[in-house]
């Protein structure tokens, strides 16, 4: 019994063991790959505001350069924004994301290449190729830009039909509403007055038939006397035996009972 138990209690351990280091490891994967966003995220701030010094307080060659690489970073990045957060609501924008990756790989070779030229000291021959590189960024940035705006638009138009469905829906809830209030205020106060006739009449009927009993004891019929009696009576039986209350509608609170004490 003894061995078994100690064999149980090292595979707990073992098995905590297991868990713990899955856990660390875990936590360790998580934290760097936050570092590296962050890492990342702060090279790419620094690299746009760097281009955007160059391209404004610059000139000629390493100006037009710097303005390239901006506008070709900025209309990527957007595009990709955009798609991936749409993709998360409508699931037919993964073509388009496929799309966006194919065109992704030549704007990343646009950018490294452009990159590249601003190390080049032979100013010249970059001024005769910026001609066709401003043709490769338009190229790109225009597929990114069409792809970003169709993807806005889709967006857009659904969240437009949707708005015009749920209106319809709310119009005919709402007309569905004013239907059942008025049917039901009705139904209510026929039942009260159905409950107050139904009540009132058990307590006439047993005070007509005991002064009909009476009557015929004595022989004589009802007289101006009896009348009155029988009034004074049914006044009395009203006033010990109220009517039951109106039935409260559904939105009314109800009474809470009278204390005894």
């Amino acid at each position: 019994m003894e061995p078994a138990l100690i064999i149980f209690a090292l595979m707990v351990l073992f098995a905590f063991l297991g868990l713990g280091v899955y856990v660390t490891v875990k936590a360790v994967g998580a934290a760097k790959r936050g570092v590296d966003r962050t890492i990342t995220q702060a090279r790419r701030t620094v690299e746009d505001t760097t281009l955007r010094a160059r391209s404004l307080g610059q000139g000629g060659v390493s100006g037009s350069l710097a303005q390239l690489r901006l506008e070709l970073r900025t209309s990527m990045r957007s595009t990709q924004q955009a798609l991936y957060e749409g993709v998360q609501r409508d699931a037919s924008l993964r073509e388009s994301i496929g799309l966006f990756e194919r065109l992704s790989v030549h704007g990343h070779e646009l950018d490294d290449e452009l990159k590249r030229l601003e190390q080049d000291p032979n100013r010249k021959r970059i001024a005769d190729s910026l001609p066709d590189l401003r043709e490769r960024a338009a190229s790109i940035t225009q597929a990114a830009d069409s792809l970003r705006w169709a993807a806005r638009e889709r967006a857009r138009k659904f969240a437009a039909d949707d708005l015009t469905v749920l209106s319809a829906e709310i119009e005919v809830e709402s007309v569905a509403l004013r239907e059942w209030s008025r049917e039901s205020v009705d139904h209510l106060a026929a039942a009260a007055d159905a409950w107050d006739a139904a009540q009132a009449s058990p307590s006439a009927q047993t005070t007509a038939s005991g002064q009909g009993g009476a009557a015929r004891g004595t022989g004589r019929g009802p007289g101006p006397d009896a009348d009155a009696a029988r009034a004074g009576t049914t006044a009395r039986q009203a006033a010990l035996n109220p009517g039951a209350p109106a039935t409260p509608y559904p939105w009314e609170k109800r009474r809470r009972p009278e204390s005894t004490t």
